[in-house]
């Protein structure tokens, strides 16, 4: 039997020693606190998640391969140091019958209380090519002592916690989301009303992928695609954020299917809600073969932005209000999602 340790990688990108590394990863040419382009690093777990999954799977088949999933839950704790290297932990937290979760954690020289960052991906072992393709059956995980029992477990939970999200979905707005969404709505008809509406807060862009951005034959790196949605997400805040918006949260991030070399992207993105400080981002990525024969959506993706000031506090962001019955769904999701996620002293804001 395998336990979680033995699958442990670690890896870090030594930016103190190394100026170009340092530079390429650099959010802007200025000494900003949290200094760091969080979409490259997004690359860089992802593969790393797919090189720990994929040593896993190989050693019941040796020609199995492995796909991202789902990204869960990325936490950011501290604002990162550009000038202290980054230090990356991951191992295998749980293996169900065909997919595995790698959790990774995110260090930081720099003494700190907990990591900068913690993450969560979900990957998939399949054996097969083109329509031969299938799920490959894995062996279980032992878990021995009481760190590797509790990481299986907190695993199981995040995975039936995002299946009763997305069970609670469609379920219509309580009594107090309803008063939300009235008050919301209302403060639309007053003659002086000058607010963001949701309909006005969408942004698009198109992009071809080449061979460059390809992982495996044929199809285009999984962490590419949220990194180009990350980016975008991020410039779209800035447009709403009358400070900056710094990242806290990548809530999930859904790889629905593959993307392959010759397809056009269409990605989308929607802010949805606002909290006090907060912004929330979705990014929907759609692809269309080189043929047109084939559109689908390939992605959906949900950020979580705060607005903060040169010393990282966080700062008031102007209400969005929604208008149509879909941008009510997306306002209400995100609602939901947020009262889930703060701690229960932050709920009372969340509505402000």
């Amino acid at each position: 039997m395998v336990r979680p340790i033995d699958t442990s990688l670690d890896r870090s990108l030594p930016f103190r020693s190394d100026p170009e590394l340092r530079r390429r990863y650099m959010a802007a040419n200025e000494p900003i606190i949290g200094n760091l382009r969080w979409g490259l690093v997004l690359e860089v777990l992802d593969k790393m998640a797919e090189d720990v999954a994929l040593a896993y799977v190989r050693r019941s088949s040796s020609e199995a391969k492995v796909v991202t999933a789902a990204i869960d839950d990325i936490v950011l704790h501290t604002p990162a140091d550009i000038t202290q290297d980054l230090h990356l932990h991951a191992r295998i937290n749980y293996v169900g019958r065909s997919s595995m979760e790698v959790g990774i954690r995110i260090d930081q020289d720099t003494p700190a209380k907990q990591p900068l960052a913690s993450s969560y991906f979900t990957m998939v072992a399949r054996s097969g090519e083109g329509s031969a393709v299938q799920r490959l059956p894995l062996k279980p995980l032992e878990c021995v002592d009481a760190q590797e029992k509790l990481r299986h477990a907190a695993a199981i939970q995040r995975r039936e916690a995002y299946r009763s999200r997305i069970d609670g979905a469609g379920e219509p707005p309580s009594p107090l989301e309803y008063q939300l969404l009235a008050e919301l709505h209302a403060a639309q008809e007053h003659p002086a009303f000058d607010g963001l509406l949701a309909g006005n807060l969408v942004r698009s862009s198109l992009e071809r992928m080449y061979p460059e951005q390809e992982n495996v034959p044929q199809k285009i790196f999984g962490g590419y695609l949220v990194r180009r949605a990350f980016e975008l997400a991020l410039m779209h805040a800035e447009e709403v954020a009358p400070h900056r918006p710094v990242i806290v949260r990548i809530n999930r991030i859904n790889f629905l299917q593959p993307v392959r070399i010759g397809d056009k992207l269409h990605f989308t993105s929607r802010i949805v809600y606002s909290g006090r400080t907060s912004l929330c981002v979705e990014v929907n990525i759609e692809r269309t073969s080189l043929d047109k024969v084939t559109k689908a959506l390939s992605n959906t993706c949900v950020f979580t932005f705060v607005n903060v000031n040169s010393m990282m506090q966080p700062q008031p962001v102007p209400k969005v209000y929604p208008t149509t019955y879909a941008e009510d769904a997306r306002y209400l999701e995100a609602y939901r999602r947020r009262l889930q996620t703060v701690e229960p002293a932050e709920v009372g804001a969340v509505r402000s």
